[in-house]
């Protein structure tokens, strides 16, 4: 005797419109959450050191970077970029590591956006 599996197509008692095929509905992917890079004034590093920062660490030519300090120096912080939170995270230890090592007290900091 031989036993073969039962298949949908076996069902007797099933609607002409069913198909047999079972489908199965995924939860849509979120984006992951971004997180805004802040750049903070201070009276002691130079501006020049600022420019550079932004030209070395977020890409932007030296115009770009040059109204961006003057934005931090004028308004005391802002946005250099938004980023997932591991390249945010690694931004601002580079910017952090590389002040310090140039003894400037310049401080980056990120916050979710």
């Amino acid at each position: 005797m031989t036993v073969r599996p039962l298949m949908m197509s076996d069902r007797e008692d099933r609607p002409d419109d069913e198909t047999g095929v079972i489908t199965k509905t995924r939860p849509k992917t979120q984006r992951p959450p971004l997180y805004k890079v802040l750049l903070l004034n201070d009276d002691y590093t130079p501006m020049e050191f600022v420019v550079h920062v932004l030209e070395r660490f977020f890409g932007m030519s030296h115009a770009q970077a040059f109204e961006l300090m003057l934005t931090v120096h004028k308004k005391g912080v802002a946005v250099v970029g938004v980023f997932s939170f591991e390249v945010a995270e690694t931004k601002v230890a580079q910017v952090m590591d590389f002040a310090r090592r140039h003894q400037h007290p310049l401080q980056c900091t990120m916050e979710k956006e």
